[in-house]
């Protein structure tokens, strides 16, 4: 708890916690989470996107690696927890474990993942893609708010672009994959439970529409000559709302930003961005969802006379995880003591990529009220002890586990 609050100390500004991707307050960040490893006597180092690696290294030949990440990026305002919370955690067990000389059986990786939320360059788990080698080069390209590009971004931090592809860990030498995280929800908080299991990760699909009507004098135009094209996108937040709340059972829908261009008070709006989020467990009912919802705003703006502009910014597929893993990360919690309470994740996790080239588990850890993404994030100290208890049954029960699947004769 004490190197979540230092961690958390370090922000851009004084409000909440703001570290994004590649800033100064963030390159702090990083050298703090790498000073604790190289203290904790891990073989540390930083590769080419800013991940902080820390490995605890089995002397076995051959070994495959286990890794433990979350991510330690922010988005703006945000709280003390999400991300830090499992970095740091896993940084507790792998400390642990150092310093009892423990003999593995295969490599543990600890990841600071350098970018989960996406916020500075609109793109998420730069970190994790850079790892399981799905990062793509035309991402080095990507601009900023202020014109700086990835790769300048990458440069100013120290690192080259051009070592990305050195740091990813091939398919073959993943043994898997555990993140810890806070669960974002209000579910464990209401039922006093302190961790849950995840089952899923739901997919997303992220699109940016752009109104177009025709900006006028508020004073002049008549109200049914009018092509306000703030109106059309005001009509479709309503819609998404009621789309989100009619099918709730099976995805959520989100208009989380609005953007009226020449905004001025006495001017009828003549173009007007927006966002969509879209999120399923399910990928073909995210798949028939987006597009339900572009028929709803291709009316809405077919009514009002407006240009529409539907540009897709970024498909997730939901993951599921590892049956394996899952089964002896309930065993750890029910060992522990506490009710094994699966959850699907709305949220998105480093682990969404992972799952791509590894078995991939998470766990759950119950926050104040389920408040996320807000200064008012918090974890209370028996539910973070609760988590280490766990986490450490889990790893215990996976190393004894591995052994026995390697010399089933003395299972």
């Amino acid at each position: 708890m004490q190197r979540i609050e230092a961690l958390a100390a370090i922000s851009e500004n004084a409000e909440g916690v703001t570290r994004r991707f590649g800033t100064p307050a963030f390159v702090r960040g990083q050298q703090l989470v790498q000073s604790w490893a190289e203290a904790a006597g891990l073989h540390t180092r930083l590769d080419a996107i800013g991940n902080v690696r820390a490995r605890l290294v089995s002397r076995r030949p051959g070994a495959r690696t286990f890794v433990v990440a979350s991510h330690i990026d922010t988005v703006v305002n945000a709280g003390k927890f999400d991300g830090p919370l499992g970095v740091l955690l896993g940084l507790d067990l792998l400390e642990n474990l150092a310093s009892r000389g423990a003999d593995l059986p295969f490599h543990l990786e600890l990841i600071a993942f350098s970018d989960e939320e996406g916020v500075r360059f609109h793109t998420t788990y730069l970190g994790s893609k850079v790892v399981t080698g799905a990062f793509e080069s035309s991402l080095l390209a990507r601009k900023d708010a202020d014109g700086i590009t990835l790769a300048q971004a990458i440069a100013d931090m120290g690192s080259n672009p051009a070592r990305i592809p050195h740091d990813t860990l091939p398919a073959a030498g993943w043994l898997g994959y555990f993140e810890v995280h806070i669960e974002q929800g209000p579910v464990l908080w209401e039922r006093n439970i302190p961790v849950a299991l995840v089952t899923a990760i739901a997919g997303q699909q992220r699109v940016e529409l752009t109104w177009r009507g025709m900006a006028g004098h508020a004073g002049t135009v008549p109200m049914h000559m009018r092509q306000d094209a703030l109106a059309g996108a005001a009509e479709f937040v309503l819609a998404v709302e009621q789309f989100g709340r009619q099918h709730a059972h099976e995805l959520v829908a989100t208009v989380g930003k609005l953007d009226v261009r020449h905004a001025a008070s006495n001017v009828i709006p003549g173009e007007v961005s927006c966002s969509l989020d879209l999120r399923s467990p399910d990928a073909a009912r995210l798949t028939t969802a987006a597009q339900q919802v572009q028929a709803l705003a291709q009316a809405i703006a077919g009514r009002r006379e407006l240009h529409l502009t539907w540009t897709p910014v970024q498909t997730t597929a939901p993951a599921t995880c590892d049956a394996g893993l899952n089964q002896l990360l309930a065993r750890a919690i029910a060992e522990a003591g506490h009710e094994v309470v699966p959850l699907v994740s709305g949220a998105g996790h480093d682990a969404v990529p992972v799952s791509q080239v590894a078995p991939a588990t998470m766990l759950f850890v119950r926050c104040f009220k389920g408040i996320s993404h807000n200064p008012l994030e918090n974890v209370e100290l028996p539910d973070l002890a609760a988590a280490v208890e766990v986490s450490a049954r889990f790893l215990s029960l996976l190393i004894t586990h591995f052994v026995e699947s390697e010399n089933p004769r003395t299972a």
